[in-house]
């Protein structure tokens, strides 16, 4: 794998530089080269090609918001028996302690970028008769690559209504899977009925196409020496309220935070409901990544909104 490092870099020197890393998915390791430190992410599974692809997709479309601080990727590369890598700048990163606060306002700004956006093109529109590039604002829910929430895959195809999009693209995919995996009985009939019942969890709110980190878990943020960093995202863009459901699952964020994400971003009525519904997802993924043990959690949810 050295020798494909260097080639891919360009570089003659590759050293270990003691900083490693990974969690359930991948494994992690920076090096130093001719031009500089980098991280390299390693993952030996056949679809791993698919699921870094995402993931630079998500660190690019994050970065161009100039928001909230990710790890600049470089390039994907194959492995030449299975798997890929991922390169990306090294950044040293402590747990999130003092950039709390900054963090809720930075990742609110991510999520209102887009509405900023349409905002600006509609008054360009009114007042010079031309908008933004097409490309600058986005209308509909999804993505343009397919992204891993972990390793599995999402269904990103774009969608014009969000409660469609979020009904068939992520809980249908994942109940899918269960199915596939379970056969579990009580987890379809549960879902027959929460279909019926989810687009009056909605009525009233407006949802604009919001970008997403997709996965913003107490260990997918950090903080450097200049402010609050966020990584590994599955990005999409969808409900800015999806973004805190796995947060509160694992009370991984502050009040700090919260209170200045919420200050950008104010709560609306039927939240705590909707973050029920948003936290569904994650625990069906975790069901579908680790086993069964995630099965309470989730058919839990489902009977408590089908009540």
């Amino acid at each position: 794998m050295e020798a494909l490092l260097k080639r891919e870099l360009g570089t003659s020197l590759l050293k270990r530089a003691g900083h490693s890393g990974g969690g359930c998915i991948s494994e992690g390791q920076s090096y130093d080269t001719d031009t500089g430190r980098v991280f390299i992410k390693i993952n030996h599974k056949n679809e791993a090609r698919r699921m870094f692809d995402g993931e630079m997709a998500s660190l690019e479309a994050i970065l161009s918001t100039n928001t909230v601080k990710v790890p600049r990727p470089m390039k994907v590369v194959d492995l030449e028996r299975s798997g890929a890598l991922l390169i990306m700048e090294h950044v040293d990163m402590r747990i999130l302690n003092k950039y709390s606060s900054k963090l809720g306002e930075q990742l609110a700004n991510l999520h209102l970028h887009n509405r900023r956006q349409m905002e600006k093109q509609k008054k360009e529109m009114q007042t010079v008769g031309k908008g933004l590039e097409q490309s600058e604002v986005v209308n509909k829910f999804g993505f343009h690559v397919t992204t891993c929430c972990g390793y599995l895959p999402q269904v990103n195809d774009w969608q014009d209504d969000w409660v469609s999009f979020y009904a068939q693209q992520r809980l249908q995919h994942q109940l899918g899977m269960v199915e596939q995996s379970y056969g579990d009985r009580e987890a379809r009939e549960l879902w027959a009925k929460l279909q019926l019942n989810l687009h009056q969890l909605f009525t009233g709110i407006e949802v604009v196409p919001a970008l997403l980190h997709g996965d913003l878990w107490d260990g997918n943020v950090a903080e450097c020496s200049d402010g609050p960093i966020i990584f590994d995202p599955a990005s999409f863009y969808g409900h800015s309220e999806f973004e805190l459901a796995i947060a509160g699952m694992f009370s991984g964020f502050g009040s700090s935070f919260y209170n200045t994400y919420h200050e950008k971003i104010p709560k609306t009525d039927g939240f705590a409901k909707r973050q029920q519904v948003y936290q569904l997802f994650h625990y069906l993924n975790h069901w579908n990544h680790f086993g069964d043990g995630y099965r309470g959690s989730s058919l839990r949810i489902m009977k408590d909104l089908t009540k």
